[in-house]
């Protein structure tokens, strides 16, 4: 639907703006190539079965229900910050509904992949390549890595002990868990696509720290996939490619309208932190950091908007809904109630993080 709705809006803005040359300076293509790179390497890497040998391997050394959440939101909030929200969920919610059914801890699968998609959502927040606003604004603000990291440092280390305090929360039991099936070890971390994705991503977080161009990174990558897995480019994320390109369109037409332009600078204009928590609940985030960046330069409050503003509704953020499509097919799966708990936890950690936040902000 984003995809669909992003289209007619970029569409609708060329009776605005008639095309021209122009219109080929709008995309960021270091993004796109970036965000292409991406998601190749991590689809590479994910097929080799390293985070379900990682996440195996942690899991059967818990024996307690607050064990066992740890490791899985744990996974998702860590391993985000270097996969993205949508890869770690893609990756560890299947896994956790696999273990809990082995396991007949049905009774958990709500909480843990409530909590999950959280974890998954707040800790790509750290890095620019967690998720695709931040690569975008990264990107936009000029800042180098480690000033991303410092300013994204005092909301991530805060959601972490959210995700830590929402898992202490739940009522500690003993828990038996049944074998699980993952690959050998040796077989993994011995492979050579193991370590050439490796290096590929590498490569791809030396063009993210500009050290190498974007087009650069494209070609090193999109050259070694060919040679190792052609079927990787089937696993892109296309529409959200495509989604970006129309809303680069949409950004550019409405920049290039003086009247349109003057009256949402104006009225975004020291507003920044609370118009990407607010407009990531109807269109999702990453629309909302492309909308916003058009007429703000303020990216570091937007960065924290965006960010936080994922918390909240199933479609602030992309990712919570690959999470609410996986458990849904899942036999007995509890759908009403599994929205009403996620829409609790998530609103009582937007509570606390948005005033906080915008506390942080004041003092910066």
């Amino acid at each position: 639907m984003l995809l669909v709705v992003s289209g007619g809006l970029a569409a609708l803005s060329c009776l605005l703006v008639r095309p021209d040359r122009l219109y080929l300076t709008y995309p960021d293509y270091r993004v796109l190539a970036l965000l292409f790179s991406l998601m190749l390497v991590v689809a590479g890497w994910q097929k080799t079965g390293v985070f379900r040998l990682l996440g195996g391997t942690l899991s059967r050394r818990v024996g307690t229900v607050r064990g066992l959440l740890l490791v899985l939101c744990g996974l998702c909030f860590f391993g985000s910050m270097l996969i993205t929200n949508d890869v770690a969920l893609i990756t560890f919610v299947p896994f956790t509904i696999a273990l809990l059914r082995r396991a007949k801890e049905e009774q958990l699968l709500i909480p843990a992949l409530a909590i999950e998609t959280i974890a998954a959502n707040l800790g790509s927040i750290l890095t620019p390549v967690g998720n695709p606003q931040n690569l975008y604004l990264y990107s936009l603000s000029g800042m180098d890595f480690s000033s991303f990291l410092l300013h994204m440092l005092p909301v991530w280390a805060l959601s972490l002990a959210i995700v830590c305090g929402m898992i202490l929360l739940q009522k500690n039991r003993p828990l038996t868990l049944g074998g699980s099936e993952q690959p050998e070890e040796s077989s993994v971390l011995r492979s050579r696509r193991f370590w050439a994705f490796a290096g590929l991503f590498a490569v791809c977080l030396a063009g993210v720290l500009r050290i190498l161009p974007g087009w650069a990174v494209l070609a090193v990558t999109a050259a070694v996939v060919l040679l190792l897995d052609r079927s990787l480019f089937r696993r892109v994320n296309y529409s959200l490619l495509a989604t970006f390109l129309f809303f680069f369109v949409l950004i550019g037409n409405l920049g290039r309208v003086e009247a349109i332009r003057s009256f949402l600078g104006s009225a975004i204009a020291g507003r920044e932190l609370w118009f990407g928590i607010g407009l990531s609940q109807i269109i999702s985030n990453v629309p909302a950091a492309m909308l916003l960046a058009g007429f703000s330069a303020e990216y570091r409050a937007l960065l924290w908007g965006v960010n936080i503003g994922g918390l909240g509704t199933l479609i602030a953020s992309m990712a919570s809904l690959i999470t609410y499509q996986l458990y849904a097919p899942v036999p007995g799966a509890k759908k009403g109630r599994y929205l009403l708990w996620f829409t609790c936890y998530n609103l009582a950690a937007l509570a606390i993080l948005a005033p906080a936040a915008a506390a942080f902000s004041a003092l910066c």
